[in-house]
């Protein structure tokens, strides 16, 4: 297992990655709209994407959003997608590719990382917890178009 930050050219494996993860999310399969969406990320530098390897074939990702507080003047990560392929899951990817995360905001010096998951996604929430996330209950989160 290696994991190791995503560039331009490893576009195609991650753009596949990437629509297998929306496919779970019960959207339509769209390779180059992910291919798109991704390599505009990247180039503009949005995000900062991890990819897990078992050998030498990509089976996971995390991909981290930058965000910023006022009060701390600091900067946080936001941990938006996490997708690791069906055939390789429980051998420890996931939280492999969390615990590159937290590493990564560590190392930029950030106040913390978020993340957020549905309420029945149950399986997740005991992988958060087990790392050591904590399940905010101090503030209401609102959300509008």
């Amino acid at each position: 297992m290696s994991i190791r930050r995503a560039t331009i050219d490893e576009l195609d494996s991650l753009s596949e990655l990437f629509d297998s993860y929306r496919v779970f999310y019960k959207q339509e399969s769209n390779f180059e709209g992910a291919k798109s969406f991704l390599k505009e990320r990247i180039l503009n530098e949005d995000s900062v994407i991890f990819i897990a390897y078992d050998e030498d074939n990509p089976v996971g990702f995390v991909q981290l959003y930058p965000t910023f507080s006022s009060v701390s003047m600091k900067r946080s990560w936001v941990l938006n997608d996490l997708y690791v392929n069906a055939s390789v899951r429980k051998k420890g990817f996931g939280e492999q590719l969390i615990q590159k995360a937290i590493e990564f905001a560590e190392e930029t010096g950030a106040k913390g990382l978020s993340l957020e998951t549905g309420q029945e996604n149950v399986t997740a929430q005991r992988l958060y917890e087990k790392i050591g996330f904590k399940k905010e209950s101090n503030y209401f989160y609102y959300f509008s178009l």
